[in-house]
């Protein structure tokens, strides 16, 4: 697939931008839309693992057009565009922050080994921590001070990107509480529009959300690659499979 039609608009991918670690991105005819493709890739340790798992690529591209488009008619503004074929989707261009966005419900990984609490404790309030995204510094914690410093966002977009992942959170965790489905934690990405606006980017996958089938504790998400546990793709086949039945 080279061109596809959006908003009687032909758009053609042209050159690659970047490729990702589930992702590769290309620029297209128009300036103001991406061209994404999903790969069937896992990856651990910030891409230091690495695995090719067929079908993988086209499971997250599945859940992640479902739930970005509940979103949007939620209204939750996002890059998102349309979806073109099982593993491609077109998005607005976006000058994305460098700040990963977690929101954590209950306590799991990291959580759990640097403050000693117990596994999947419920945590009051929701608990937002910010990231540094590079992989080259294994994403390390960043504050409010630092982000100013390296102006990496003003104070007003920090408190967008808490307000809006907040508002994520909510409408997120009751659509899985809906279909059995535990929402963890999870990470979120942001990015500028060309004219200062943000919007939410990246996408929303079990690739990065905790997601627990709420009767057997089971994994749905990327840990059960991380910790080789099976096959990932069942997992993430009945996240799909659930969520096709209430979007």
């Amino acid at each position: 697939m080279v061109n596809v039609t959006y908003q009687n608009q032909n758009i053609k991918q042209e050159s690659l931008k970047y490729t990702g670690k589930a992702k590769t991105v290309y620029t297209t005819n128009d300036p103001d839309i991406l061209w994404v493709h999903y790969l069937d890739q896992a990856t651990a340790l910030n891409g230091k693992v690495k695995e090719t798992i067929t079908g993988k690529g086209a499971l997250n591209s599945e859940i992640s057009h479902l739930l970005f488009d509940y979103l949007t008619r939620k209204g939750i503004e996002n890059h998102y565009l349309k979806k073109i074929s099982a593993t491609d989707e077109l998005v607005t261009a976006l000058d994305i922050i460098p700040i990963e966005v977690v929101s954590r419900n209950y306590a799991s990984g990291h959580f759990v080994s640097k403050y000693a609490v117990t596994p999947m404790t419920k945590l009051e309030p929701l608990v937002q921590e910010f990231y540094f995204k590079s992989d080259a510094l294994d994403d390390p914690f960043i504050n409010d001070s630092q982000i100013l410093a390296l102006n990496l966002a003003t104070s007003e977009e920090l408190a967008q990107l808490r307000r809006v992942s907040q508002d994520v959170n909510q409408l997120l965790h009751a659509l899985f509480e809906q279909i059995g489905i535990g929402l963890v934690d999870f990470k979120l990405e942001f990015g500028r529009t060309a004219t200062g606006d943000l919007r939410l980017a990246d996408e929303l996958s079990p690739d990065n959300m905790r997601l627990i089938d709420t009767l057997s504790g089971k994994s749905l998400d990327k840990d059960i690659f991380r910790q080789h546990s099976g096959d990932v793709t069942v997992g993430y086949r009945d996240v799909l499979n659930r969520l096709q039945q209430v979007i």
